[in-house]
C-alpha cells in the first residue's frame, strides 16, 4: 500500500530559489499510488483528525486561555480546487469547531482600513480550525496584476504580511499556507465543463475568462508572493493540483501534521468525577 507522510509533504515547501515553472501541476511528488490509494489513506486519518480536533476545541470550551487554533490559507487560480478541498478535507471536521471564510472584493468600510484589518477580524477563535478560501494574499495578487494599488504599496504589503503572520502564530494560531497550482490547460478543461453542464453553470463567472487572459501575469504575481512570504516558521506549500485527489491528500496530511504538532490534551476536570459518579449512583 503506498503511503504519504509529513516528510513527503515537505518536498512541496517553497524554499529559496523557488520557481513556479519548476512545479509540474500534473505531478504527484512523494506519492506513487492511485486515486483510490489516496482516498484510502485520507479515510484512515478520519478518526485521528476528529479526536485531535475535539481535544483542541475542548481545551477552549473549558476556558484554557492558551488553547491553540489552526488556520489554513488556501490560494489558487479559478478552478484550482479550493472548494473541493474545503468539502473533502475539512467537511469531515465537526462544524462547531470549524471557521470558514471566503474573501471577496473589500467593502466600503473595509477600504477605510489597512488591508489586514478585515483579515485580523476573521481569524479563527481559540480551539477552532479556520479556513480562508482566498485571503489577504488577494491584496498582493489581483491588486498587483490589475494595478489596483501602486507598486510601493504592494511592496509594503509583503513585509506587512510576514510580520502579521508571525504575530498571529506567536499568539497561538498555527498557520498553514497552501497554493493549489493548476495548469492553464486543466483550468480550460474545468471551465469548459462548467459551461457544458447545466449543473455546473452556477460555478461559472464570465469574469473567470477575463482573469484567465492574464494568466502569465498571475503566475508571476504568485511566484513573487510565495518567494517573499514563505518563511521557516510559516512556509508556503505549492501543491500540484491538476489531480484533485492528490491535492486533497496533501492538505489532509498537512492538517493531520498541524494537529499532531499541537498535540492538544483533554482538559482536566474541575470537579471530582468519582464523587459525581457516587452522587449519580445514589439517585438510583
Amino acid at each position: 500500500m503506498p503511503h504519504f507522510t509529513a516528510e513527503d509533504a515537505q518536498q512541496l515547501r517553497v524554499r529559496e530559489g523557488f520557481s513556479l515553472r519548476d512545479v509540474d501541476p500534473a505531478s504527484t511528488p512523494g506519492f506513487s499510488g492511485s486515486r483510490k490509494d489516496a482516498e484510502k489513506i485520507a479515510a484512515g486519518h478520519e478518526d485521528e483528525l476528529a479526536d485531535l480536533q475535539e481535544r483542541m476545541y475542548a481545551m477552549a470550551r473549558a476556558g484554557d486561555e492558551h488553547a491553540p487554533s489552526v488556520l489554513f490559507v488556501i490560494q489558487g487560480m479559478d478552478t484550482s480546487g479550493k472548494g473541493g478541498i474545503v468539502r473533502h478535507v475539512f467537511g469531515g471536521i465537526d462544524p462547531q469547531g470549524l471557521a470558514l471564510r471566503s474573501f471577496k472584493a473589500p467593502t466600503e468600510e473595509e477600504r477605510q482600513h489597512d488591508f489586514l484589518w478585515r483579515i485580523e477580524r476573521a481569524l479563527p477563535p481559540r480551539g477552532f480550525v479556520g479556513v480562508f478560501d482566498r485571503s489577504h494574499y488577494e491584496d498582493v495578487l489581483i491588486q498587483r496584476v490589475r494595478s489596483f494599488a501602486p507598486p510601493a504599496e504592494i511592496e509594503r504589503r509583503y513585509g506587512a504580511i510576514v510580520d502579521f503572520e508571525r504575530s498571529v502564530q506567536e499568539s497561538g494560531t498555527k498557520i498553514v499556507k497552501v497554493m493549489l497550482h493548476v495548469s492553464r490547460a486543466e483550468q480550460g478543461a474545468r471551465l469548459r465543463e462548467r459551461l457544458e453542464r447545466p449543473d455546473k453553470h452556477w460555478k461559472y463567472n464570465p469574469g473567470d475568462l477575463d482573469e484567465r487572459a492574464l494568466w502569465d501575469d498571475y503566475q508571476e504575481a504568485y511566484e513573487i508572493a510565495l518567494r517573499r512570504t514563505s518563511t521557516d516558521d510559516c512556509p508556503w506549500y505549492c501543491v500540484p493540483a491538476d489531480n484533485k485527489w492528490y491535492a486533497r491528500l496533501v492538505v489532509n496530511g498537512l492538517l493531520l501534521e498541524a494537529l499532531r504538532g499541537i498535540d492538544p490534551q483533554w482538559p482536566v476536570a474541575e470537579f471530582d468525577p468519582a464523587a459525581e459518579l457516587a452522587r449519580l449512583d445514589a439517585e438510583g
